[in-house]
């Protein structure tokens, strides 16, 4: 046994691991699961199962108090051909969640269990990290979506979800209200530009500026598009509060239904 297997037995030998070693905070959203994990990984594309075929499975650990023997288990953990696959990765002991799910990701890499996410030929990426980034992008339902239509529905709103405003005009808004004639935007702060957290790219600036700034052109030329046929475009950026966002909103929709 190796010392530091012995050191694993002496901690916990008395008393039980605390919760805090390894139970997940109560109420954490699937998001914040995730960025957990790739926090102890050390990045998102580090988190890689091979499954063969130039294919990844992304993995996640699980951590398991057994009683019985005061021991801390950790499980790497994968969706592969619609099945939830399991290896055992081995025993931790630090003393909180984060140290641990470090610990068992130190572990899984050392013994070939998981691997880095290599960039395919031909992707845009210039690096695993920023392919991971680019794919984590969801084109809907992301979280600030999800948090403004929420505060919309409570304040009594009804609306349409990822839908075109004009059946002919090739234009998907977040959010629409079709009887007022509001479509509603959230952008996400680097595809769209932000001026308060948009950063350049280091890799390949050129491509992303001219990548950015194509976007940017494309809003402007939906929102004139739509004003051209009535309508109302309010566009929001992902970093604003969803509560002050749907009251922006709601007034504007609710002064296009009194003026209808």
């Amino acid at each position: 046994m190796t010392e530091a297997a012995h050191d694993r037995q002496r901690r916990w030998k008395d008393r039980m691991p605390p919760d805090r070693a390894w139970k997940p905070r109560v109420g954490m959203s699937k998001d914040s699961r995730a960025a957990e994990q790739d926090r102890a990984a050390g990045g998102r594309h580090t988190r890689a199962v091979d499954i063969g075929g130039g294919r990844y499975a992304r993995a996640s650990i699980a951590l398991r108090l057994y009683r019985s023997t005061r021991r801390i288990r950790a499980y790497l953990r994968w969706s592969q051909e619609g099945e939830t696959r399991e290896q055992y990765v081995g025993e931790v002991d630090a003393a909180t969640r984060a140290a641990n799910l470090a610990q068992a990701w130190s572990i899984a890499r050392a013994a070939g269990h998981v691997t880095n996410e290599t960039v395919p030929p031909g992707s845009w990426a210039s690096s695993p990290s920023s392919r991971a980034v680019m794919a984590a992008n969801k084109g809907r339902d992301t979280k600030p979506e999800r948090l403004i239509r929420s505060a919309l529905h409570r304040k009594g709103l009804r609306y349409r979800v990822s839908a075109r405003p004009v059946a002919d005009l090739r234009r998907t808004a977040d959010v629409v209200f079709t009887k007022a004639r509001v479509a509603v935007f959230v952008d996400g702060c680097y595809w769209h530009g932000c001026p308060e957290h948009h950063r350049p790219a280091a890799k390949r600036a050129d491509f992303w500026r001219e990548k950015i700034e194509g976007n940017r052109a494309r809003d402007a030329d939906t929102n004139a598009a739509l004003n051209a046929m009535g309508w109302t475009v309010v566009r929001v950026w992902e970093h604003e509060d969803p509560e002050e966002a749907a009251e922006r909103i709601s007034g504007i929709v609710r002064s296009q239904l009194e003026d209808s």
